[in-house]
């Protein structure tokens, strides 16, 4: 049996937030918004909706936030919380050394604050950076254009 594919965990970043002098919640702060979309987007695996039902339904319902659900699962995101296509997303585009989430989040988000885990957390934040999630899902599932048809 494989290991899950580990995308991110807040544990990797707290030596970071605390130099930085920053709440704890702020190694989740960039990890979160991916999580929130992947589940409004019904990209998770079915292990992950049947271990955590009752959050996910307290969630959708605004009893509890986003970083309860990453906190549920120990401040982590793995391979093991996702579908075959969530999977294959975040590996193109989550994935911090080739793809572009970061990239997209700090442009959108950072501004003239000092690094990306100064970013907050808010319904405000994420709904500024859902478009970009969105655009890059529908780049990736876009059928590419046969060799022949790159002119039109």
């Amino acid at each position: 049996m494989n290991d899950p594919h580990v995308y991110d965990k807040a544990k990797y970043h707290y030596a970071t937030i605390e130099e930085l002098g920053l709440p704890e919640e702020h190694a989740s702060n960039h990890t979160v918004p991916m999580l929130r979309w992947l589940i409004e987007k019904d990209l998770m695996s079915e292990f992950f909706v049947s271990e955590c039902s009752d959050e996910l339904a307290r969630f959708r319902a605004g009893d509890l936030s986003i970083h309860d659900i990453y906190g549920w699962w120990d401040h982590r995101l793995i391979s093991d919380m996702l579908t075959d296509q969530g999977n294959a997303f975040a590996l193109h585009y989550f994935d911090f050394a080739k793809g572009t989430y970061l990239k997209d989040y700090c442009s959108t988000l950072q501004g003239s604050l000092p690094s990306e885990f100064h970013i907050s957390y808010s319904d405000e934040n994420y709904l500024k950076l859902k478009p970009l999630i969105d655009a890059a899902f529908l780049r990736w599932s876009a059928p590419a254009k046969p060799w022949w048809k790159i002119w039109s």
